[in-house]
């Protein structure tokens, strides 16, 4: 095992065998995190920075390489039938959660059937609506136990799905389908994803757990291929403050960040060289419109003037540093099997767009002398307020809006945008879950558990539903784009840019492979020397 691994760092660093380093004595990983995890319950886990030591501590029946390839997980194996509705997984006979339990199929049904439960309350439930009778259960039609996820024997689970789903794979790498350790659910309830009672099935277990400090994970040592793993222990450091971060990381604090701040972009780049990570990511940065009440319910005209008023250039090169890319599509560029749809005036004049949003404005109510008068939310984060307050301005300056801004901790901001009572605007960002146009386009479907939105349009869900239906590869991307159509006539959200990943990490973490949707394993990294 040991040569295997170190074949795979050399691969990973394209090192050769004489220039590899020794590896440290000490193996453990200080990760820059983000935001407070919301949870570590992996069907309720919401945020980036959650699912992040989610998918430490857990493995779903596939897992991802290095290289965003899809590679077995839990299951060592897998067929489907010729219609591609029927997958039989074969789980590893040697996996076993952190206690010593055995890893069981009925522990991946139970934690399939727990995500779709309304009662479990999981945001991500509709994502696994590809699962025969999903939809049904999450609108309260039919019992948990009707979903078509069967226990065939200890060690082999099937799944059955209403149609063909190319993504599929790919979907069972999210944190949403992984396994849930029954004894531990039914003795704690809810409470199972604390400290303590925690039991995972990950290369990793939870060891500490203190809030706003830090998450220690520690080595999963029953896990299937511990021999494989390196690191002892991973620490995963919160922080909403981008600079005091960027201050850990140049004190060696920390391994890696969880992000950089973009107005020193250009001097890390001078300074670090390659220890900036930056590459592209399937990720889109939008601001979300409250359509469920005044002044934007039922008001299109008002959402696509604040959204053509945008100057995403100047977002991207004045903010931003030039670490992302414009967008005025929701589906970022670089989606497989996709092309993503533009408004007619992407390609128009600055001039040409502001005198369209102009005209809307008016037409939507508003002049100089009864201007748009509304609060604005975001996170406690320095560079949210940064583009917060550069679209203010533009809005006040070429509309003549009154934009209050408010920010918050994320976890009473996510609330908030749950509960749309107080919510006018809001910012949003969504990371793709898997490779594919519907981990966007998904998420505005009425229902939807992150639709923060609210917006309901009959054409579009049915759009995704034929779309959900569809074997035909081909057909199947004309519905989507079809259903983008309407995003971008409607304007529940407005695209601002797509971004890039962009992290600082030292040269002694072995094994860091930049993909696009940013996984990076703790079991497939280790520390060198140093």
């Amino acid at each position: 095992m040991k040569v295997a691994l170190g074949a795979a760092l050399l691969l990973a660093l394209a090192l050769p065998a004489a220039a590899a380093p020794a590896l440290a004595k000490v193996q453990v990983l200080r990760n820059g995190n983000g935001p407070e995890p919301d949870t570590l319950d992996p069907h309720r886990s919401e945020g980036v920075s959650s699912n992040n030591i989610v998918r430490d501590l857990y493995e779903g029946l596939t897992s991802f390489s290095p290289a965003g390839e899809i590679v077995p997980g839990a299951a060592a194996s897998w067929e489907m039938d010729g219609a591609g509705t029927t997958y039989i997984f074969h789980l590893r006979p040697s996996a076993r959660w952190s206690n010593g339990d055995a890893v069981t199929a009925e522990d991946f049904a139970s934690g399939l059937q727990r995500s779709v439960d309304p009662a479990t309350g999981s945001a991500f439930a509709q994502i696994l609506a590809p699962i025969a009778n999903a939809k049904a259960v999450i609108a309260r039609q039919q019992s948990p136990a009707t979903l078509g996820v069967q226990a065939l024997d200890a060690v082999t689970l099937q799944i059955r799905l209403t149609a063909a789903t190319p993504y599929f794979l790919g979907l069972l790498t999210h944190p949403s389908t992984f396994p849930v350790h029954r004894p531990s659910l039914a003795k704690w309830g809810r409470d199972f994803a604390r400290k303590g009672p925690l039991v995972s099935n990950g290369a990793f277990a939870l060891g500490e757990w203190r809030e706003q400090a830090f998450v220690r994970l520690k080595r999963n040592v029953y896990y299937w291929n511990n021999a494989a793993t390196r690191l002892d222990e991973v620490v995963y450091v919160p922080t909403e403050d981008i600079n005091a971060e960027l201050k850990r990381y140049r004190a060696d604090e920390l391994d890696s960040s969880y992000e950089i701040p973009l107005l020193q972009a250009p001097w890390l780049k001078k300074k670090f060289g390659a220890e900036l990570h930056i590459a592209p990511y399937l990720g889109s940065y939008y601001y979300g419109f409250n359509c469920s009440r005044p002044p934007f319910k039922n008001n299109p005209k008002l959402r696509a003037a604040l959204t053509l008023a945008v100057d995403r250039e100047v977002i991207v090169n004045k903010v931003m540093n030039g670490v992302a890319l414009p967008a005025t599509s929701f589906v970022p560029p670089g989606t497989w099997n996709y092309t993503p749809q533009q408004p007619e005036w992407a390609s128009w004049p600055r001039a040409q767009r502001l005198a369209l949003a102009k005209k809307l404005y008016a037409e939507a109510g508003y002049s100089e002398k009864t201007p748009l008068k509304i609060e604005f939310r975001y996170n406690s984060n320095d560079d949210h307020r940064r583009i917060a307050i550069v679209i203010a301005a533009m809005w006040k300056q070429w509309l003549g809006v009154q934009t209050t801004l408010v920010n918050e901790e994320f976890k009473v901001f996510l609330q908030n945008r749950k509960l749309r009572t107080v919510t006018q605007v809001f910012r949003s960002a969504w990371i793709a879950d898997y490779d594919d146009a519907s981990a966007f386009t998904d998420i505005l479907q009425s229902h939807h558990g992150r639709n923060d939105s609210a917006w309901n349009s009959p054409a579009y869900d049915a759009l995704l539903s034929q779309a959900a239906q569809q074997p035909d590869a081909a057909a199947r991307r004309a519905l989507l784009q079809q259903a983008e159509q309407i995003i971008i006539s409607d304007w529940p959200v407005l695209p601002i840019y797509t971004y890039v990943s962009k992290h600082l990490v030292k040269p002694w973490v072995a094994g860091w492979t930049d993909n696009p949707l940013d996984y990076h394993y703790a079991k497939d990294l280790a520390i060198f020397e140093h």
